[in-house]
């Protein structure tokens, strides 16, 4: 229960620019592990250029709400699904605790939005060199939006993620530290994003939602 210790324990509550939480370690050793060795293709070495979505030229319209073919974007992304579960045992575990009902009621507490019925989805992220992220409000769909960091080369704490005023002014960065994170949920001016920066080796990290649309994982009634 290392994520619903961190929730009580290790968790700050910020206003500016928009209303959001950091949480401190809330993975387990071995789950951090998993992250560092997941298998993620490198999209520059197919060709592919970032351009500013997690989506990577090709996809993003049907990944953004929710939905798993189609586009060059599927290559490039690592969902931990039924399907892989085996290969993400822990990560698994975390998913099974975040679609519990003591963490999924107290996150709602927090955002004041219910996810009674909601889904989890979680996705293991390995950004190279030239990755950057536009300003962007997420999708109403997405209930719940949180990155979890994961620093194992040592890269600058200047690598997370930036967030926006109403006027596209950055007005704070989340400082990429190992085992540290945010969330907050969607809504108006909840501009977030991540400018062009230098990434020496791999920026590692674990991307959290709960959503409205169907995932293999429904939270527990």
């Amino acid at each position: 229960m290392e994520l619903f210790n961190s929730l009580k324990s290790r968790l700050e509550t910020y206003d500016k620019p928009f209303k959001h939480w950091a949480v401190n370690q809330p993975l387990t050793e071995l789950a951090i592990k998993e992250i560092c060795n997941a298998d993620i293709a490198n999209p520059i070495k197919q060709g592919l250029a970032y351009d500013g979505t997690r989506a990577i030229d090709g996809g993003e319209g049907e990944f953004r709400e929710g939905i798993k073919t189609g586009g060059k974007a599927k290559k490039y992304r690592c969902f931990v699904t039924q399907e892989n579960a085996k290969s993400f045992p822990e990560l698994t575990k975390f998913i099974n605790e975040l679609a519990s009902k003591n963490v999924y009621q107290y996150i709602s507490e927090l955002i004041k939005k219910d996810l009674s019925n909601s889904f989890v989805r979680v996705e293991v992220i390995c950004d190279r060199q030239g990755f950057w992220l536009k300003p962007h409000c997420d999708i109403k769909e997405k209930l719940l939006s949180s990155l979890v960091f994961v620093n194992p080369f040592n890269e600058s704490e200047n690598l997370g993620t930036d967030f926006y005023d109403e006027k596209l002014n950055k007005v704070k960065t989340v400082p990429y530290k190992n085992n540290y994170g945010y969330f907050f949920t969607s809504g108006p001016n909840t501009w977030h994003g991540m400018e062009k920066k230098e990434i020496k080796n791999e920026r590692r990290c674990v991307q959290v939602n709960y959503v409205s649309f169907k995932t293999d994982w429904k939270v527990k009634a």
